[in-house]
């Protein structure tokens, strides 16, 4: 069954989505897309509370970091799948670092490729992502069907969404990171681990991201918190036809 938009907002008859956020505050901005709000709470085990919409999305701000988003998310895809109505889609979305100048502060970043920037060991010769110690896998890639449209849609660029367990706080650490990975346009905390989570319960997975500030050195200044906030709540606004157009059968 298709996802149907209806004045703006997502609406479905059978596909579930789960958005993902780190904090409240990213959570609430989504939920403002929606103007009629929710119209539940539940209430999983070790997380916070989960808002479901009327309009075909249930909200979980699962924590901040890899981690905690993994645990949220996955408990969150248990649930619905032991009640018989497994969800569909994983978003993980919120605000994040845009490399600069590909990805000034209030634009939007939607992830062709999630990557976990910092999981592996460092060598002599450099770090070594873990799948070159043999082990798991360092990188997600959402449908390529959904992400060219988010982007039609939301005016979202397309690139790599780096997740990191330390925010970039120096020029060198940015540098190093363009270097390993070019593609990249923007770097969050929970990416990653919402993708390892949706990857185990065989659900694609979408990462949209806000840029709230550059990455590099911390300019607390420069940064546009609720600036990017704005935006989510906009880029969601405009999900709807997007998804709308987006067979969900076809993780192409």
């Amino acid at each position: 069954m298709v996802l149907q938009a209806q004045e703006g907002r997502l609406t479905t008859s059978a596909a579930r989505v789960l958005v993902a956020t780190a904090v409240p505050a990213e959570r609430d901005a989504v939920v403002r897309a929606f103007t009629d709000g929710t119209t539940a709470e539940a209430r999983l085990p070790g997380t916070a509370p989960l808002l479901r919409t009327t309009r075909g999305l249930d909200l979980l701000a699962a924590g901040v970091g890899p981690a905690l988003a993994a645990a949220g998310t996955a408990t969150a895809l248990t649930a619905a799948a032991l009640t018989g109505r497994p969800y569909t889609l994983v978003v993980s979305a919120g605000i994040a670092g845009g490399f600069q100048p590909e990805a000034p502060v209030g634009s939007l970043v939607v992830a062709d490729e999630i990557t976990a920037a910092d999981l592996g060991a460092e060598t002599a010769d450099g770090f070594l992502p873990v799948t070159e110690l043999g082990f798991g896998t360092v990188s997600h890639r959402p449908p390529s069907s959904l992400v060219r449209v988010t982007a039609e849609v939301t005016g979202a660029r397309p690139g790599g969404v780096l997740t990191v367990s330390t925010v970039t706080g120096t020029a060198a650490r940015a540098a190093e990171l363009r270097t390993r990975h070019p593609h990249a346009l923007a770097e969050a905390m929970e990416g990653f681990g919402v993708a390892e989570a949706a990857a185990a319960h065989g659900v694609p997975v979408l990462e949209l991201r806000a840029v709230s500030n550059p990455v590099g050195p911390r300019d607390r200044a420069a940064w546009r918190i609720g600036d990017a906030l704005t935006a989510l709540t906009e880029a969601f606004g405009k999900l709807a036809p997007a998804l709308e157009s987006w067979n969900p059968h076809d993780h192409r």
